[in-house]
């Protein structure tokens, strides 16, 4: 059945949200917990969060709209079905609110209940009466639970006083009432849990009846069955209402996101001027404060007697925190995707060799006095690899879901970093191809990687792929396999280590190599038996040219 989803109560002061950004769209898969798209509330702008698994089948709001509190936003189902007689359904229950229709006589017992339970949060607030909900204090949060009440029913309350703490999953936060008035009714007791959007409290003129509305019932609060029930919780946080009452018996106006925002930078509040209605401090008050040039000889002056005293002084420190974003590239989207998808379908397993690499470094100082191009490393790692896999098809090969494919041939992705990412030409037939010819190869694709002038064809029909970074200084690592393929090779750099030689300690060059293997397909002894004729080809490079 189609869940209509509707814009939720994101603080005890909305009344509205505009719909900031979208992150779905129609026909889109969404799931329990994912973000939906970022609402823009008085207080903050904040992640809207699915609670249902199915597809995006209709959106009623555009970005930059607003939406008032409990209106149709958004309907989640099952691809294909009709969410009309939903969105009907909503519009039908709306209709006795707004006085459209009078209910029929015939309607059921549970119509007539709908009809006439009418009192909503804004009717008591053309009275004067606000009812506090439990906020969304993050974005997590389905839940808090009561740690501490400030106050109790009967009590005089004001806007800016501090009406209880609650117990979020991250952390133990203040929640204030914004509202003038008598605290008329409790919901949720010390220790216990409420729902986001479950009535906290009531604040209104002393003496107003508001049993009609409590009688229409919220959800129930369940205790809390764990430790935290049995002790008292202020005692154990350490919350802001404590730094909050140790900057004086005056309290200072201010919203929590700017006490928070100044705890952090080390500003006093009571220096900050306010900009908001009753001179409240907010959060662009904190960020527009520049301390008084004075300030400095007070510190100083303060912390003066510090030798005499065994507490340490400790320097105030005012940083700015700055980032920057920039839109994911599509070469990066397409990276994420695929990759995320290798690692988490693929049941990757790891084989770590060394390599001593002594007849390599004179193998290719030879080569290279006689070579129409310059050979790396990399290009024997290549050919070596390449004739390694035609010795042991079943590590070239691929995963098809129902089947394996063994390839006879041999086409080897190199793995190339360019600005936006990562890219890997595909050196075709490399166990057919000189040391000569696969160094040519090779130093194209870099060139034409960087310049982006790469064709899909460059890029396609792998059957398997070396990483390598050992020019950048990686001794060895892990590489994730880049699909279809089943193995993928990640080289590190070459080091002078102490060796043991017919029994001497002597100075020796080993690479280290990893292979990880898709063990779907590979399995720990495939894997060890193609490193050991990789190891052996490279040990002896004369080997190459047989």
């Amino acid at each position: 059945m189609a869940e209509v989803v509707k814009m939720p109560k994101m603080s005890d002061t909305m009344t509205e949200g505009v719909m900031a950004k979208w992150h779905k769209k129609v026909g889109d898969k969404v799931k329990s917990g994912d973000v939906m798209a970022e609402v823009e509330t008085d207080k903050a702008t904040m992640d809207l969060e699915s609670y249902w698994d199915g597809t995006v089948l209709y959106i009623g709001v555009e970005e930059g709209q607003s939406v008032p509190v409990d209106a149709v936003i958004a309907v989640i189902g099952k691809e294909g079905e009709d969410y009309k007689a939903a969105l009907a359904a909503e519009e039908g229950a709306a209709a006795p609110k707004a006085g459209a229709a009078p209910a029929e006589s015939a309607a059921p017992v549970e119509d007539k209940k709908e009809a006439t339970a009418g009192i909503t949060d804004a009717d008591l607030e053309k009275i004067g009466v606000t009812v506090i909900r439990m906020p969304l204090l993050s974005d997590t949060m389905t839940e808090g639970v009561i740690a501490e009440w400030h106050k109790k029913v009967g009590d005089k309350v004001k806007n800016d006083d501090i009406l209880a703490d609650v117990e979020t999953d991250k952390a133990t936060m203040e929640v204030m009432g914004y509202a003038d008035g008598t605290l008329l009714h409790i919901g949720v007791e010390k220790g216990a849990a409420a729902k986001v959007n479950g009535i906290m409290a009531i604040v209104g003129p002393e003496g107003t009846d508001i049993s009609e509305f409590l009688k229409q019932g919220d959800a129930p609060a369940k205790p809390v069955a764990d430790k935290k029930a049995d002790a008292p919780v202020a005692e154990t946080t350490v919350t802001e209402t404590e730094a909050a009452s140790a900057e004086g018996s005056d309290r200072v106006k201010a919203s929590p996101l700017a006490k928070r925002i100044a705890k952090d930078k080390g500003i006093d509040l009571a220096k900050v001027a306010g900009s908001a209605d009753g001179g409240r401090i907010i959060k662009k008050d904190i960020e527009n404060f520049k301390p008084a040039v004075a300030a400095a000889p007070q510190a100083a002056a303060t912390t003066a007697p510090a030798e005499k005293s065994a507490s340490v002084s400790i320097p105030q420190f005012i940083g700015v925190e700055k980032y920057t974003e920039k839109p994911v590239t599509q070469m990066r989207k397409v990276i994420a995707k695929r990759l995320s998808e290798s690692l988490f379908t693929a049941p990757h397993f790891y084989l770590t060799m060394s390599i001593d690499m002594d007849g390599a470094i004179a193998a290719r100082t030879k080569i290279n006095e006689y070579a129409p191009v310059k050979i790396s490393f990399n290009d024997m790692v290549l050919k070596a690899t390449a004739i390694a896999l035609k010795q042991h098809p079943n590590v070239n090969s691929s995963w098809l879901g129902d089947k394996i494919r063994y390839n006879e041939h041999v086409n080897i992705g190199v793995a190339v970093a360019v600005e936006d990412g990562l890219l890997v030409p595909v050196v075709r037939f490399a166990d057919g191809k000189s040391l000569s010819h696969i160094s040519a190869e090779v130093k194209d694709f870099a060139q034409r990687a960087k310049a982006k002038k790469l064709q899909p064809s460059d890029w396609e029909g792998s059957t398997f792929t070396i990483s390598n970074l050992g020019m950048f200084g990686i001794d060895e690592f892990t590489a994730i396999i880049n699909p279809p393929d089943a193995c993928i090779l990640a080289i590190g750099g070459i080091s002078q280590v102490p060796v043991v030689k017919n029994g001497a300690v002597v100075p020796g060059n080993v690479m280290k190599v990893t292979l990880s293997c898709d063990h779907r397909v590979v399995d720990g002894a495939t894997g060890s038996a193609f490193l050991q004729t990789l190891k052996a080809l490279l040990e002896e490079p004369v080997r190459l040219l047989v």
